[in-house]
């Protein structure tokens, strides 16, 4: 839950990108082994939608249900095969959406369950699927059966951890209750909160509005069994699980000990080590259990847990073949684990200890952002010029691909004021460190347009900001350029359809600071990623990688490689960009402009193109101007010095 300040990177120095059309394929079908027997979702893109800042369809400036109906057919062009909704249940909005006072309705806000229905019909009419958040390990405070527990009616008395504390004597004789242990919750200090009408403390590992459910009682195992099958009959496609990991805590409520770590505020999460409330036996147990009732409806349902933990602790929510727990649970590694500071061989290490935990039975998945991490080209995480280069590597790894809206068209976080701040998360931080602590800088309205409020809304004033590089960077913009994340983000889902990239085979190589990615597949074109993580220039000879030649396929923003290209001898990368190459047919039509020819009309193979670059134009004449994260930076490292 806690955030990593990453160093500001350097801005991208030119715009180059392309767009592309499927591959002409070797065989006209791929080989039977590929598809038989795989679901659905194990080689999907998931898209996730942030409803809140998706569409406004009414005006009002926030997200919802109809807004996201209108926008499913640009989701159908991306390519991808599912979308994956944030909470849309009824919701004081303490943590907008995640504090669920009716598991089994539309908040309306975002509309109704007619409005729903037609959206989950049109979703399966274009033949995508849809995915629900599931919200298991609390409810708000709001929710009728907290209300009930409060005032210990017996059916409900203990859906929620209750407990009586300890009693402490103040110097001055004055007895007063306090908390039975040193539990704290995520969003900073103690995890308990003292109720005068029932006199006794209740649990909660978030907000202190959203109270924890008690899974050791079989009846709320039971209430949250049905509100999937209430889902489910409905027909939708699975559910993603919230905070998987703390639906259980430690009977005996022993204390937690102290971190071994850098954390030296006793008020944070991070300074402990939670070992009694994460993780439990009992978790892994509950997950097995849901995973049947998914099954009760088919075997293609999906379940996917997000589980920040260790690697053992993460894969062992998949379950055994004889016990199957989550379709696949979250593989956060590419966030947690790296950052613009990491090398190649970092990137290599990181991916081949995901992929050695996978097997027959447990398949692969990256996560490269979503609604809780700062965005991939901001400078915190990896900065503009690396993050074409992470959507080559998600989307182009085996298993499953997540993209978080507004991934596909670069968009960066935007600065949030103290005065502006709704996430309960910063604002428990305090005015001098919220933003470290703020998800809403990544929440903020999709870009639609350079129209008010980027399209999101026709009012000026919406729940959160617009980024101001809205008039600049937007998905219209974008669809129209020579060159853009969006087009490149096309190429990339494109190539996913090719046999090779469909496969399960895969390399992955460090060639000095260059991430080499190998898909490959007999009787199929084959698809390399380069992505260079130095800050200068690497070369990478084609015979290295085992090949005369290659196409390609499509490249970074910042890369002087153009579609259609041929190369052999040496490849020579630009700082931080990235590339895609395959041994097949070039993409056509080439949106970007022809490569290079020699006299005798054969394509230039030595070098990239030497021709400069264009010079960034106004929105509309072609070319995309670079995003303001440069003035973002430097916005943020001055708040933080005052």
């Amino acid at each position: 839950m806690g955030r990593v300040t990453l160093g500001l990177a350097a801005l991208s120095l030119a715009l180059l990108g392309v767009s592309a059309e499927p591959l002409r394929k070797v065989n006209a079908q791929p080989p039977a082994a590929v598809t038989d027997t795989r679901q659905w979702w194990e080689t999907a893109v998931i898209y996730q939608v942030y409803p809140r800042s998706f569409k406004d369809s009414n005006g009002d400036g926030v997200g919802d249900l109809k807004g996201i109906t209108s926008k499913l057919q640009y989701l159908k062009d991306l390519g991808v095969g599912a979308v994956w909704l944030s909470p849309i249940y009824p919701s004081p909005q303490a943590d907008f959406g995640y504090d669920i006072s009716d598991f089994t309705n539309v908040d309306p806000q975002y509309g109704t369950m007619d409005d729903f229905n037609e959206l989950l019909t049109k979703t399966h009419d274009l033949g995508m699927k849809l995915v629900l958040d599931l919200v298991p390990n609390h409810s708000s405070d709001e929710h009728e059966w907290f209300k009930a527990s409060v005032k210990m009616d017996p059916k409900y008395k203990d859906y929620y951890v209750w407990n009586d504390g300890k009693k402490e004597t103040l110097d001055n004789g004055t007895v007063i209750n306090v908390p039975p242990n040193n539990w704290l919750s995520n969003f900073r200090g103690s995890g308990w909160t003292w109720n005068d009408e029932r006199q006794q403390f209740y649990w909660h590992q978030f907000a202190v509005k959203q109270p924890d459910l008690n899974y050791r009682n079989d009846d709320i195992v039971e209430e949250m069994k049905n509100v999937l099958r209430f889902w489910l009959k409905k027909g939708v496609d699975g559910f993603r699980v919230d905070a998987v990991i703390t639906l259980y805590e430690d009977a005996q409520l022993r204390d937690q000990p102290p971190c071994d770590c850098d954390e030296t505020d006793p008020t944070q999460r991070d300074s402990q080590k939670p070992i009694y409330t994460e993780n439990l036996d009992e978790t892994y147990d509950m997950v097995v259990q849901w995973r049947k009732v998914l099954e009760e409806f088919g075997t293609d349902k999906v379940m996917m847990t997000e589980a920040y933990a260790s690697l053992d602790q993460t894969v062992r929510y998949y379950g055994t073949p004889e016990k199957p727990g989550a379709s696949f649970s979250f593989n956060f590694y590419l966030i947690t684990s790296l950052s613009v500071s990491s090398s190649a061989s970092d990137f290599k290490k990181v991916i081949d200890d995901w992929m050695s935990k996978m097997d027959s039975f447990r398949k692969p998945n990256w996560v490269i952002g979503n609604h809780d991490q700062f965005r991939v080209g901001s400078f915190f995480r990896y900065g503009e010029e690396l993050q074409n280069g992470l959507n080559m590597i998600s989307l182009l790894l085996p298993g499953t691909a997540m993209t978080y809206n507004g991934e596909e068209i670069g968009m960066d976080n935007t600065y949030i004021t103290w005065a502006q701040t709704k996430d309960p998360q910063a604002k428990n931080n305090g005015e001098k460190d919220y933003l470290m602590k703020s998800r809403d800088l990544e929440r903020t309205p999709f870009q639609w347009d350079s129209s008010t409020s980027a399209g999101f809304s026709t009012n000026p004033s919406t729940w959160l900001p617009v980024n101001p590089n809205y008039f600049q960077l937007n998905v219209k913009a974008q669809e129209t350029a020579e060159y853009s994340h969006l087009k490149m983000y096309k190429a990339l889902l494109k190539a996913r359809q090719q046999p090779a990239v469909q496969g399960p085979n895969y390399s992955a190589d460090a060639m000095g600071n260059v991430l080499v990615i190998k898909r490959e597949l007999a009787n199929y074109d084959s698809f390399i990623v380069l992505v260079n993580f130095d800050s200068s220039e690497s070369n990478v000879k084609v015979s290295d990688l085992g090949h005369n030649s290659l196409n390609v396929w499509t490249s970074s923003l910042n890369s002087d490689w153009k579609t259609g290209s041929t190369v052999t001898g040496t490849i020579k990368m630009r700082p931080k960009s990235s590339m895609v190459l395959t041994t097949g047919s070039t993409p056509a039509p080439a949106t970007s402009p022809a490569p290079e020819t020699t006299a005798g009309g054969s394509t230039s193979t030595a070098a990239p193109p030497s021709s400069p670059q264009p010079s960034p134009t106004p929105s509309g004449s072609g070319q995309l101007i670079p995003s303001t994260t440069f003035l973002t930076a430097l916005v943020f490292l001055i708040c933080m010095q005052l």
